[in-house]
């Protein structure tokens, strides 16, 4: 039970406070001694060294770079806006401009918070300004900011390519239908109810002097879409044609990251610095959560944690159904508490090879993840997408507003999980190898 015992007082830390990295590793050095004593930890240095040299995480830096990059050269503004003009005489326009920004951004950049804050700051004032309902306003944002979880080039899916040992490229092309189906369950979503409530989000009329006729703003909306569109072409069709890895293509992506800079006149010194810095502390935090991580399987796996986890997942009824209707609840509950990364490198290495005795798919059991740890981003009490929009919310919108709002694309989330479970040749998935 030394390996069950570990788990529990890992999320107990977790819950009071400590740092991800430092729970795990710290946790995994005290009851390896316990269990073993120093020469546990004899091959570890051997683990971090096949960390740090393996060529599928190096794609997660060079995406990052790429976000960051895009974030800072006003990318997100320049679509809202646009988007904005061409959508916002329909009712709901602006949150449903909201939602395909946020698949345009998820696309081409992947980094939430950067996508929630930039939404958040841009389009919630207008919503707000224009009488949108608070909840359906910041509900939308935080939905639309979370699709790059899903949607390629997802940091997700490197990760879970990695721990599931199946070439990324799949993995991202598994990814692509469900993310487009979350997108348009969104789309649809937002038209029925403002349809049905037609004070929730009062059409905008924005043509005039100030912003143009429409064929001006047709062309400025086309002016700063394509771009982006161009550089996700080239990275994904790199990638989903097989003519280049993932990490090829990342590269790719940061040399064209930069260059839509330069079109934008937005590249600077300063600015590749502060994106370049920033990147590595997040790839920091990325590693050294992956090596705690590392830590802590091989206690748990040394100790029999996970032969007492998968005898008890084999005798569940319903074998296959039960293991994973079981697995994705547990991955939910965790989502309201711990990180997508956490969960990726500590909970899926236990349920992959359980997974695989039972000949289920790994990508369709990865995609499955994945769609669930999106849920995580927007889950009460502890999801980031929520913090982030509060943190450049205007006072009038309250915490209890923004819980409220993201339920709804819970539930969507949910549906398009489930169908994914029950439904997977929809997507153009096998369930079995």
């Amino acid at each position: 039970m030394i390996g069950l015992t570990m788990f529990g007082v890992c999320l107990a830390l977790l819950l009071v406070g400590f740092p991800v990295a430092f729970t795990f590793g710290g946790a995994a050095v005290v009851f390896g001694l316990i269990a073993e004593g120093p020469s546990m930890f004899a091959l570890m240095p051997h683990r971090i060294w096949s960390v740090m040299n393996n060529t599928i995480l190096m794609a997660i830096p060079m995406f990052i770079f790429m976000g960051i990059i895009l974030q800072k050269s006003r990318l997100a503004e320049r679509l809202l806006e646009s988007m904005g003009f061409l959508f916002g005489e329909m009712r709901g326009g602006i949150a449903i401009s909201t939602v395909l920004v946020g698949a345009l951004l998820a696309a081409s950049t992947g980094v939430v918070g950067a996508s929630v804050v930039a939404m958040g700051v841009i389009s919630l004032p207008v919503m707000l300004k224009y009488n949108y309902d608070k909840k359906l306003a910041t509900g939308a944002i935080c939905a639309a900011g979370t699709l790059g979880q899903i949607i390629p080039p997802s940091i997700i899916l490197i990760i879970l390519g990695d721990v599931f040992q199946v070439p990324v490229g799949d993995l991202f092309k598994a990814a692509f239908w469900p993310g487009l189906s979350l997108v348009l369950l969104y789309v649809i979503y937002i038209a029925i109810l403002t349809w049905i409530k037609k004070d929730l989000a009062p059409p905008i009329h924005l043509e005039g002097e100030e912003h143009g006729t429409k064929k001006q703003q047709v062309f400025r909306a086309l002016k700063a879409i394509v771009p982006p569109l161009v550089l996700i072409t080239l990275v994904l069709g790199s990638i989903l044609f097989g003519i280049a890895t993932p990490t090829e293509s990342s590269s790719v992506g940061g040399i064209g990251a930069i260059i839509l800079a330069t079109m934008y006149r937005q590249l600077s010194v300063k600015m590749v610095w502060d994106s370049a810095l920033e990147t590595v502390k997040i790839t920091a935090m990325v590693f050294a959560i992956l090596i705690g991580a590392t830590a802590f399987s091989m206690v748990f796996t040394y100790t029999g944690g996970d032969y007492l986890v998968e005898d008890f997942m084999m005798q569940l009824p319903g074998e296959k159904w039960g293991f994973l209707i079981l697995s994705m609840v547990a991955i939910m509950v965790l989502g309201f508490f711990i990180d997508f990364v956490e969960i990726s490198y500590i909970i899926v290495p236990i349920l992959a090879p359980i997974a695989a005795n039972m000949g289920i798919n790994p990508i369709w059991f990865a995609i499955l993840v994945a769609m669930n740890l999106q849920t995580s981003f927007l889950t009460p009490p502890f999801g980031f997408s929520l913090f982030y929009l509060k943190g450049v919310s205007p006072p009038e919108v309250r915490t209890t507003d923004i819980y409220t709002g993201v339920l709804p694309f819970i539930v969507l989330q949910v549906v398009i999980l489930a169908t994914l479970v029950v439904f997977p040749g929809f997507f153009g998935i096998s369930s079995t190898y």
